[in-house]
């Protein structure tokens, strides 16, 4: 997902329409003001959530967002759907416009935590495979968990429609049905299917935990909260 940064002269001129070549006297006369600071450089960078100011009018004033769900079964992560309620659907009205997107998303019939936010880099950051961000999820399965499959869920999965081999993944048995496991990757439909290869079908499907943020207790099935500052620089 592409960031929303321009130079200034660029953003000046989307903006308000003016000329390139005319920002320059502009920035010359201390007429363009960044979170407070006078912009003299030409070259300088606005970012999404910069505070811009232009002749004592704001130019933008965008707030980022984070947002925890505790997402419900039956609900698609998507922004628009034909055919089922969406994510976005269950946000608070004033938030339908917000530009949000969905870090991680979970399965229809996947419940658990899910994170919303508009910010692109933050994001990406979470998502990207060198950050190495863990994902726990609580398995309900059909039959009897054993041994073997530890191991097997550690030393990884070979997939041959896609050629991929799974990362190590962590696997611990709570009870004779239900497991918790832990992956630091996120493939197609991936846990069912490792499930799958011992042919014991997943009944229950639960994400708990991203990085560091452990899903909210106090939040009932599709129910959201901001995420703390604290909380958003925790994660990783």
């Amino acid at each position: 997902m592409e960031t929303k940064s321009f130079r200034i002269d660029r953003y000046i001129s989307k903006k308000l329409s003016v000329n390139r070549r005319d920002i320059k006297l502009m920035l010359a006369q201390g007429r363009i003001i960044i979170n407070g600071i006078i912009i003299r450089d030409v070259t300088t960078i606005v970012e999404e959530f910069d505070y811009v100011l232009f002749d004592g009018e704001v130019l933008q004033n965008k707030q980022a967002l984070y947002i925890m769900m505790n997402k419900p079964i039956g609900v698609v992560s998507a922004t628009k759907d034909a055919l089922h309620k969406t994510v976005i659907d269950l946000q608070p009205t004033d938030l339908h416009l917000a530009d949000l997107h969905i870090v991680g998303r979970l399965d229809l019939n996947t419940s658990g935590l899910l994170l919303l936010t508009n910010d692109s880099r933050w994001s990406r950051r979470l998502m990207a495979p060198e950050e190495k961000v863990s994902k726990v999820y609580q398995v309900g399965l059909e039959n009897t968990l054993t041994e073997e499959y530890i191991s097997a869920f550690a030393e990884g999965m070979y997939f041959s429609f896609e050629d991929i081999t799974t990362q190590p993944a962590r696997l611990t048995i709570l009870s004779d049905k239900v497991a918790e496991v832990i992956l630091q990757e996120g493939k197609y439909h991936q846990i069912k299917r490792m499930f799958g290869r011992f042919r014991n079908p997943v009944l229950t499907l639960h994400r708990s935990a991203i990085g560091n943020l452990i899903l909210d207790t106090d939040l009932r099935a599709g129910e959201s909260r901001s995420l703390t500052s604290a909380e958003v620089s925790s994660i990783f």
